[in-house]
């Protein structure tokens, strides 16, 4: 039976998997939970992975040796390799990554089991902790990516696309510390940041949209993508070292 929460295109895809863990190992398995963008209208059934979490009832690796040879099959179909947690890990792993599990909170559809996620608690001392040092590793990155690419247009250009989706939840991190609520939509989530930084996120919105319809830029539009990328993250970690506990 299909999930009608669930889009028919993504409730059809991840059957197949689900049935066959379920078929050798239900008992086992606490739970198990779409998250992402197969939930969200940004899901682009050509492009887009199906990702999901799988929580058992306690660690088992011999779980692990029955889902690997299963990997190639269903990367085919753009199953992506599930997470693998238990309740006790999930606990006891809120403070430590306060960002993913804000975003599996906000997008995330139970298939099978208990639901864990909706009843979370994100520390938002936590949050602002990990935000703090995400957007110090992300101008690390920019130098490094930018320095890297040795002038190369081709290179630039997929920098700054393979990475934009790894943006969207650290940003909706970045509107709960500041004491709003994330949007679900990449575009509503820019948007939103934008209005409750003060921020530009031209940019990102640039990105985004030369990810699904790819054009060919200079290299002069390239330096001005990196300068205003830097200049909006540079931002957005000031104002997230200022904000008090």
């Amino acid at each position: 039976m299909i999930d009608p929460n669930l889009s028919p295109v993504v409730a059809e895809r991840f059957k197949p998997f689900q049935n066959e863990i379920l078929s050798g190992y239900q008992d086992k398995i606490h739970s198990i939970t779409i998250t992402g963008s197969a939930l969200t209208d940004d899901f682009d059934p050509s492009k887009s992975d199906v990702n999901s979490v799988f929580v058992l009832t306690k660690m088992d690796l011999k779980f692990l040796e029955l889902m690997a040879p299963l990997g190639k099959k269903y990367g085919k179909k753009r199953i992506a390799a599930p997470l693998i947690m238990t309740p006790e890990y999930i606990m006891n792993s809120l403070d430590a990554f306060p960002i993913e599990f804000l975003n599996i909170k906000l997008l995330h559809k139970t298939v099978f089991g208990e639901d864990l996620f909706q009843i979370l608690e994100i520390n938002r001392s936590d949050l602002r902790l990990q935000c703090e040092r995400e957007l110090k590793v992300r101008l690390i990155g920019l130098r490094q990516g930018y320095i890297s690419s040795a002038g190369d247009s081709k290179t630039l250009t997929n920098m700054f696309i393979d990475t934009i989706s790894g943006y969207i939840p650290l940003f909706r991190g970045i509107i709960l510390v500041l004491g709003k609520e994330p949007p679900i939509r990449n575009d509503d989530v820019l948007t939103s940041l934008e209005e409750f930084s003060g921020v530009n996120t031209g940019v990102f919105k640039a990105v985004l949209k030369q990810k699904k319809h790819k054009t060919k830029l200079t290299i002069k539009q390239l330096n001005t993508f990196f300068e205003d990328y830097y200049a909006a993250i540079e931002k957005l970690g000031e104002i997230t070292d200022d904000i008090k506990e």
